[in-house]
């Protein structure tokens, strides 16, 4: 159990959990992990039958991460030390460890949430958005992302190496989890209103956003591949469009201004593609992501070379098509521009392949450090 300052209900808590232990037949210990209560909550939790444990470092998830590493049992159930959960439960959560489930996620939405449990836009709008998000970014199947009662092998959530300190610690065990392949089940609880006698630790849209924070981190895909593929795509399509002449889309007629605006979108879709695989690149060198046989199929003909020639190849296009833009200007004599909008459609494209060509050159030299420690 976390606790910051619970001294109205952590004794409880405690006699709770070992209550359960000994009707349930248990052989297991209450830990709780005192991030600095100034309230007597530790004199009142060893006097309940915990071993407390101090974590001189703030956090929801700097106290799990130290009374998970100090815990002797085989297997963990955490949960708030504040009494809206209900430990007589941890039987169900045991049940499914013991089927060979490393990760036991209690569902607060399948269990029931008790009325003033959860704030209206913890339980309609922050929960389920987050969690959709953590689903659909992870291929996770868990319902419930921020249950405060859960239940793991201990030696498989260690081994994944969680890092974060504050609320996200929720978020980050889950994603982890089913990224690694983890197997993960999840078992109906209850939530009631809490017994604290003061302001909740949480804070709604400070906490809300550590977790998407996080969620964007961890996925590359959905922050920069998928967004810059999209504008990429749409911006080469009005591109190709817009370059035989001018366009009419009913009454609004559509030229080289859009055109601009059409190779903006291709350049800023391809720089945020490469800022995705610098982040995977990254994320899986430093051991925050595992590896993704995807990327190193890739690697096998994106290498420092073809990325050079590449960008080289882009470079020379752009600059031939510069010279053809001097060429029109100088059949005018190198004086005013008479057909503005054929010649701009060639600087247009000549400046978008100089562009990217030389994103290419840089790019292929940065992935390259990038991959040194990975290879």
């Amino acid at each position: 159990m976390p606790c910051l300052n619970e001294a109205a209900t952590v004794a409880d808590c405690v006699k709770q959990a070992r209550g359960a232990l000994a009707k349930y037949g248990i052989s297991g210990e209450v830990i709780v992990a005192d991030n600095g209560s100034t309230d007597g909550s530790r004199e009142l939790a060893a006097a309940a039958g915990a071993r407390v444990v101090p974590v001189p470092l703030r956090g929801y998830g700097a106290a799990l991460l130290t009374g998970i590493a100090s815990a002797r049992g085989e297997y963990v159930v955490m949960g708030d030390a504040d009494g809206s959960y209900d430990f007589m439960q941890i039987d169900t959560f045991l049940a499914k460890l013991r089927e060979g489930y490393d990760l036991v996620m209690g569902n607060r939405f399948k269990g029931g949430v008790a009325e003033g449990a959860m704030p209206f836009l913890h339980r309609y709008l922050g929960n389920p958005v987050l969690s959709f998000l953590g689903r659909l970014f992870f291929s996770s199947e868990v319902g419930d992302f921020h249950s405060g009662l859960r239940g793991f092998g201990r030696s498989p959530i260690l081994a994944l190496d969680l890092r974060t300190t504050g609320m996200e610690f929720a978020s980050e065990m889950v994603v982890k989890a089913s990224v690694e392949g983890l197997r993960i089940a999840e078992v109906p609880v209850t939530l009631s209103p809490d017994k604290r006698d003061r302001p909740p630790h949480l804070r709604t849209w400070r906490d809300g956003w550590r977790h998407l924070r996080f969620l964007l981190l961890y996925s590359p895909r959905w922050l920069f591949l998928y967004p810059g593929a999209l504008l990429m795509a749409v911006g080469a399509l009005v591109l190709l469009w817009l370059l035989p002449g001018e366009r009419a889309i009913g009454s609004v007629r559509l030229d080289v201004h859009t055109l601009v605006y059409a190779a903006a979108a291709v350049v800023l879709g391809y720089q945020a593609v490469i800022f995705a695989l610098f982040t995977k690149t990254f994320a899986i060198s430093e051991g925050l992501l595992p590896e993704d046989p995807r990327l190193t199929r890739l690697y096998r003909y994106v290498t420092l070379e073809t990325g050079i020639v590449a960008g080289i190849v882009l470079i020379i296009a752009g600059l031939v098509l510069a010279a053809t833009a001097i060429g029109i200007w100088q059949t005018q004599g190198f004086g005013p521009i008479v057909d503005v909008p054929r010649s701009l459609r060639v600087v247009i494209l000549s400046s978008l392949a100089i562009t990217l060509g030389v994103q290419t050159f840089f790019a292929s030299f940065f992935l390259s450090v990038l991959g040194l420690s990975r290879r």
